[in-house]
């Protein structure tokens, strides 16, 4: 958690000043309904495109300082919009249950040992039918200038099966203020399903991945 609220002293380079124009295309074909749970919300671009297209968002960060910059963005602002500190990975919303997940560049932070813990507390906090969206880098992005992890379509498939049906994987951009940086990711959509009633994983429509 440290290095996170660190990194916000100053202007990460995941924080563009703008949402991420793949979730930006998402929500204007009506793809991001109804409630929604933005995960690692940084300072709330994502979140405030969201709520201001009538969306009621929950956005959570476990950085302190990332939530107080998105407080700070929305002051005075009529928005159906919160932002909680909080960790995904303990995430406990009691009855509360959400249409949509949405996730820009957590997913590949995780190591493996946390990443079924990730997909289990996002599942417990969406409504059946719910769904997941999520944008992290894939393994096309050079590893030569550090960075998160590399995401394989494959591991995605892993990670999220059984309890989920996956809609779709594809190739998609995450833009970050890196020079030189292509930021070759996934655009991934999980659906909760109950568990049984899941298909196996790489069996559901995943695009060109």
């Amino acid at each position: 958690m440290r290095f996170f609220d660190r990194a916000y002293e100053g202007t990460p380079p995941w924080e563009i000043g703008a949402p991420q124009p793949e979730f930006v295309r998402r929500c204007d074909r009506g793809e991001i309904a109804g409630r929604v749970l933005d995960v690692g919300c940084g300072t709330g671009e994502n979140a405030i495109y969201f709520a201001s297209h009538g969306h009621p968002t929950l956005g959570i960060d476990l950085a302190p300082a990332a939530i107080r910059r998105a407080r700070d963005k929305i002051s005075g602002r009529a928005l159906p919009l919160e932002f909680r500190l909080a960790n995904v990975l303990d995430l406990d919303l009691g009855p509360q249950r959400f249409d949509t997940a949405t996730d820009s560049g957590v997913f590949h932070v995780f190591e493996d040992r946390h990443r079924s813990v990730y997909a289990a507390r996002v599942r417990s906090a969406l409504r059946p039918g719910g769904r997941l969206f999520v944008l992290c880098f894939s393994e096309r992005e050079p590893v030569d200038w550090g960075g998160p992890r590399r995401v394989s379509a494959a591991e995605l498939r892993a990670t999220f099966d059984p309890g989920w049906r996956v809609v779709e994987i594809q190739p998609a951009r995450f833009l970050t203020r890196l020079a030189g940086v292509t930021g070759w990711a996934w655009s991934a959509v999980f659906e909760r399903v109950e568990t049984g009633s899941a298909r196996p994983a790489g069996s559901a429509p995943a695009g060109r991945a």
